[in-house]
């Protein structure tokens, strides 16, 4: 089990940190992008939080530590999500699916959508969690490289299949066994986010795009080509490109694939690097194609019929916002109950419907169609087998890894 040590981020991190809460994942709207706003800087308890004086390691094992479990007697569970990451009724205040698993179980939900960045969320809770006290949330949803930091640390508790029979059934292929939580023991995704080439078909006039390598490449579209600001998808991107596979690459394979984007850099290819503001420039043209979120295409397709993707024959990036039970959490078993309430089909459909991200549920098709026929059909959000066979994930980095990855990429992208 990897031992806490206060964080001590280096500048390049730091900025990777800034610029996520700016303009990449913790910036991205889960309804609707032209609601969404772009942040500032960090809230409190975020850099100052990830800075702070020592805490001690909790003495615990791999597997967290539970506490006692209260679920019968208090009948709810706390769940702190992301924000604009759950259906809402026409008055915006309800939540259907949430509501609906109370009137079945009598298990009360607070909901809370305190969430916008994972390492300013991580600020909030690593007191508690390294002290082994209870955070006072039963489910928390947290991107892949932190999730699995959490379970290195032993922070979160293991689940019990006995209570996910939905989970264990129904669970997509593509998110079954990530390297940092094999067979997931430890986590489920709630919903799954795709990296793709979308291109506006008026601003490419008749330029072909089929690869990463024509965006990088062909003279036609220097200046006009757009790339994310996020290390994991556009490296992993470039390191499919090149024939690597992003779950397995060496040092040097990382190294080839940020000398590849340098030569893009170099040559004015490359209009800018993005977060989720890249919308803007896709859909007035400024960029003929660019690297871009499933999600947010889905929307941008609703609203201009020039607005299109491409998922290369090289695969494309799939990561997770994962479901946790911390350490000392009162209701485990309540947690794991509304953990497998959105495996069911139904309210797996109804959930996906409404965000539009990629659906980790099997068999929800049928259920989806009746609500939307589009999202039904859409592989974005369902993708199909072929697809799912394309998708790569991006390896777990160890600290030392993730310091020198970042500082390369934020050199590369000049922050």
């Amino acid at each position: 089990m990897e031992q806490y040590e206060p964080d001590r981020l280096s500048p390049a991190q730091a900025a990777a940190v800034r610029r996520s809460f700016r303009t990449g994942r913790a910036a991205l709207s889960r309804r609707s992008l032209l609601r969404a706003s772009a942040g500032g800087a960090l809230a409190a308890g975020g850099l100052g939080a990830l800075s702070g004086c020592g805490i001690p390691a909790a003495g615990n094992t791999r597997g967290g530590v539970p506490a006692e479990d209260h679920s019968k007697k208090e009948k709810t569970v706390n769940f702190s999500n992301w924000t604009e990451y759950m259906d809402v009724d026409d008055s915006g205040r309800e939540h259907p699916t949430l509501d609906a698993f109370t009137e079945r179980t009598g298990i009360k939900v607070t909901y809370t959508e305190d969430i916008n960045d994972n390492t300013e969320f991580f600020g909030k809770i690593k007191p508690q969690l390294a002290a082994g006290q209870d955070t006072g949330r039963d489910i928390i949803v947290l991107t892949d490289w932190l999730a699995a930091r959490l379970i290195r640390l032993g922070w979160v508790q293991k689940l019990d299949p006995a209570n996910l029979p939905n989970a264990f059934t129904n669970l997509s292929a593509q998110f079954r066994n990530p390297d940092w939580d094999p067979g997931r023991a430890y986590s489920y995704p709630w919903q799954g986010i795709s990296t793709v080439i979308a291109y506006n078909k008026k601003a490419l006039d008749g330029v072909e795009v089929r690869t990463l390598s024509d965006l990088l490449d062909d003279p036609k579209l220097k200046g006009r080509v757009g790339l994310l600001t996020e290390m994991r998808d556009t490296v992993g991107m470039t390191l499919l490109d090149m024939g690597k596979d992003p779950a397995e690459f060496a040092a040097d394979d990382y190294d080839a694939a940020i000398a590849r984007l340098q030569k893009a850099v170099d040559k004015g290819q490359v209009r800018r690097f993005t977060g989720n503001d890249y919308t803007a420039d896709l859909t007035k043209g400024d960029f003929a194609a660019c690297l871009a979120w499933a999600g947010d295409v889905v929307q941008l397709k609703a609203d201009n019929p020039d607005i299109e993707f491409l998922i290369p024959d090289s695969g494309y990036m799939t990561s997770s916002d994962n479901m946790l039970i911390p350490n000392k959490a009162r209701h485990k078993t309540n947690a794991e109950r509304l953990i497998d309430y959105y495996f069911e089909p139904r309210p797996a459909a109804e959930l996906a419907a409404y965000i539009n991200f990629v659906c980790p549920v099997d068999g929800v098709k049928d259920d989806l169609a009746k609500i939307d026929e589009d999202a039904a059909n859409n592989p974005l959000i369902l993708p199909d087998q072929a697809m799912q066979a394309k998708s790569r994930a991006f390896r777990s980095l160890s600290s030392k890894e993730e310091t020198e990855f970042e500082e390369k990429f934020a050199k590369l992208t000049g922050a």
